[in-house]
């Protein structure tokens, strides 16, 4: 099995983040196979209904803009991201997992 490293939820990117959502979601996927399976930071048709079944809120943040997304009474203090897909995937992790998540040090970085 491959080694894990803690990551803040608020950092999590590609495929780290996919493989977190795939964490909360049950899905069957190794850091070998999320990049061509499973993308729901990524892929609207798999990220999109993730959005209404955690009924996640999102909005532009203030000041930057970028999406502002939240599980309501569960991610206190929200989620941003560069994509709206990408704050509603982190919203969800927070929510489920926590600010801190641990993830194959494979999908970190460039070592994937």
């Amino acid at each position: 099995m491959s080694d894990f490293v803690e990551v803040k939820t608020a950092d999590l990117t590609g495929p780290a983040l996919d493989w977190a959502v795939a964490q909360v979601e049950g899905v069957a996927c190794t850091p070998h196979t999320i990049k061509r399976f499973y993308r729901p930071s990524t892929d609207w048709s798999q990220g999109g209904p993730l959005r209404d079944k955690y009924d996640v809120g999102i909005e532009p943040s203030v000041p930057d803009g970028r999406p502002y997304a939240y599980v309501p009474g569960r991610d206190l203090d929200g989620s941003r991201g560069e994509t709206a897909l990408i704050a509603i995937c982190r919203a969800i992790v927070a929510a489920k997992l926590g600010d801190v998540v641990q993830v194959p040090t494979a999908l970190i970085g460039g070592a994937a």
